[in-house]
């Protein structure tokens, strides 16, 4: 049986608009307006705020649902922001996390008192209206991002939806175990605050004309990943959400277990507290240390976090504990994951982003060869780079790339063909299209429906976005890792500038489906959208839906990505 379709108006491709009726409000602790009518100042559970009208939606901005953490709340679990009295202004956002800045892009923040969100919806909406509501978690490796850089606009408008974003701690105050910490939410205290903004969610979004009973969560890289962590943890999580986007994260990618986290004679806990001068011999275990750490100003944690750092991704969810109680491979051999309506996918050239950023940012203690695309380069620094230390596949993998021989790809070396390589596969990172693959192969047999999606426009602007402007590396980049999200999020440029390159034309064209897509998804739990490509379900790698301008429908992705190949190394 074909699958219900469902317009949605999108600019450029000439869809007729519906109206979405509903029936009344699901009951919510916040009032649904102040006034006989949808307005610019809503009452929330702990108080009411004023928005504004912006980019054609109506948004509110930097709206508290949680404590700051500070003081002896560093490092607890979030607690519910504290009711205010009058009307909160909520037009412009909240401060972003404590983070440093990187890339010569990023910017830095020492604020701990950040744990606010944003809600953008039509500017139509009526009483007793219902709205899907799309839950957006940022990227940025655990460590940075913030949801001030994104543009909620394009989704609500076009997709008729009430967008949410919000903010997590991050890094050294998020995602660092310690052996002083809560057991039970020990080194995950980013995914709390995420669960603690979901929960604000079920209470309020009805005020805002949403509907707490078909809520859909989604993020992009390590916001897609904590989307994965969520799966994980039907125990903690179920009734939060009812859809799932993951976008540039494999789920089955290996996480660190609490007691791996802490063991270490080089745990991150330990080198943050020695930079710091909190390591203090007898004690370092104890908790003194943590209180001593909890005295220590934000500038200096951070400092010491960007030392403690090493490889691709340092911080990160550790799984063990109730916070996420299994890793992805056994929730995929038991089942025991949240069983919604998955949406996932990533980037055609995942990792030449980072294989850029290895160029124009060399490590002191790994420079980057000169020159770096040689087969001497592959074998000292990328191939270490992207497959870790052990050299037991480096022939094999070097050989299937850039052999001549029968069977093997006879690729040119150069920064796209060694990121490429990496983008098929590379087990330091959960960032590769064979283990989306491999993902939506073990989630698929749990779940009620599952779509997969590659996007590959080559045009999608880079420079100014992921990758600072005039720092180009010097090579094709392609469609890279983050380079997507300009296409549901205008104008991204991983600033809160939020003044990212204009899209080309056909790449308009295709933002404009990715939308009626991603939303057609979020009101229904599937993709299909009328007078667009049919996006199947999916059924194998032949069933990956290609984001392409011009070129939009199923494609073959499992051999694009050589995984069969790949399922002879890492299966």
């Amino acid at each position: 049986m074909k699958p219900r379709s469902y317009r949605l108006r999108i600019p450029h491709i000439l869809l007729a608009g519906v109206v979405f009726a509903c029936g009344g409000c699901a009951s919510s602790s916040a009032t649904p307006m102040i006034g006989s009518d949808f307005g610019l100042v809503v009452r929330t559970d702990k108080g009411a705020v004023q928005g504004v009208v912006r980019n054609g939606v109506q948004e509110f901005r930097g709206v508290p649902f949680a404590a700051a953490p500070v003081g002896e709340l560093r490092w607890t679990m979030p607690q519910p922001a504290v009711p205010w009295d009058g009307v909160k202004d909520a037009t412009r956002f909240g401060s972003a996390c404590a983070q440093q800045a990187r890339y010569s892009l990023t910017q830095e923040s020492l604020d701990e008192d950040c744990l606010t969100l944003n809600i953008s919806r039509p500017t139509d909406i009526k009483p007793g209206e219902k709205l899907p509501v799309f839950f957006w978690i940022h990227g940025g490796a655990f460590v940075g991002g913030a949801s001030s850089l994104y543009r909620l606009d394009k989704l609500a408008n076009e997709g008729r939806l009430v967008v949410v974003s919000a903010n997590y701690r991050l890094g050294v105050f998020g995602f660092m175990a310690h052996p002083a910490f809560a057991a039970a939410t020990n080194g995950d205290l980013g995914l709390e605050d995420q669960r603690l903004a979901m929960a604000w969610v079920q209470r309020n979004s009805a005020a805002f004309g949403g509907d707490p009973d078909n809520v859909t969560i989604a993020g992009e890289s390590s916001g897609g990943g904590s989307v994965c962590m969520h799966l994980l943890s039907p125990e903690r999580v179920t009734g939060l959400f009812h859809k799932a986007i993951v976008q540039s994260a494999g789920c089955l990618q290996p996480m660190p277990t609490i007691q791996e986290s802490l063991a270490s004679s080089s745990a991150l806990w330990k080198k943050v507290a020695a930079k710091v001068g909190c390591d203090t011999g007898a004690t370092a275990d104890s908790v003194a240390s943590l209180a001593c750490m909890r005295g220590k100003k934000v500038e200096d944690l951070l400092t010491a976090q960007g030392e403690a750092s090493s490889g691709v991704m340092s911080f990160g969810p550790t799984i063990g504990n109730s916070t996420v109680p299994r890793s992805g491979t056994v929730a995929a051999a038991s089942g025991d994951l949240v069983k919604v309506p998955l949406l996932m996918g990533g980037t055609r050239d995942e990792l030449r982003l980072y294989t850029a950023y290895a160029i124009l940012f060399p490590s002191a203690a790994s420079p980057t060869p000169k020159p770096p695309f040689t087969r001497e380069a592959v074998y000292s620094f990328w191939l270490p780079y992207f497959y870790g230390a052990d050299k037991t596949h480096y022939d094999f993998i070097y050989n299937h790339y850039f052999g001549t021989g029968e069977g093997q790809l006879g690729l040119g070396i150069s920064g796209a063909t060694v990121g490429s390589m990496a983008s098929d596969r590379a087990p330091v990172v959960g960032i590769n299209n064979c283990l989306y693959l491999n993902t939506s192969d073990a989630f698929g047999k749990w779940v009620p429906a599952l779509y997969q999606f590659e996007f590959a426009d080559k045009n999608a602007p880079v420079l100014g976005v992921g990758i600072a402007k005039g720092m180009d590396p010097g090579f094709e980049l392609g469609a890279v890792h983050s380079s997507e999200l300009n296409y549901l999020f205008p104008k991204l440029s991983s600033t809160t500038a939020i003044d990212g390159p204009d899209l080309q034309p056909a790449s308009q064209l295709l933002a404009d489906q990715m939308v009626a897509y991603w939303a057609s998804f979020a009101r229904t739990g599937n993709p299909t959208v009328s007078g667009l490509p049919f996006w199947p379900g999916y059924s194998g790698g032949a069933t990956v839906m290609l984001l392409n301008p011009g070129n939009v429908g199923p494609y073959d992705a499992a051999t694009r990505h050589q995984c069969g190949f790949w399922q002879t190394i890492y299966p």
